[in-house]
């Protein structure tokens, strides 16, 4: 068992609450991302498939960004067709 400080611990919390995961799930996906980062991951470079879950989620997480480009999509691409 790792003994953590009050504020990693606090920030386990809040990352989990974001993502809607259990601390551990959220704990265990920011080290997995980290070691991959790094190289040092013990998985293969292989991807796992998305779940649906992940999928939603993933669009969701999307959706909330800001929209910075207020153009359509024909008036983005006649700008780079005119380039």
């Amino acid at each position: 068992m790792l003994s953590l400080s009050q504020e990693t611990e606090a920030l386990a919390k809040r990352l989990a609450e974001a993502q809607n995961l259990s601390i551990e799930d959220a704990v265990r996906q920011a080290l997995e991302e980290r070691a991959r980062v790094t190289g040092v991951s013990s998985k293969q470079s292989h991807r796992r498939r998305m779940s649906v879950e992940d999928m939603l989620a993933l669009g969701a997480e999307m959706a909330a960004m800001p929209l910075l480009d207020t153009r359509t999509p024909r008036e983005i691409m006649d700008d780079l067709n005119a380039l």
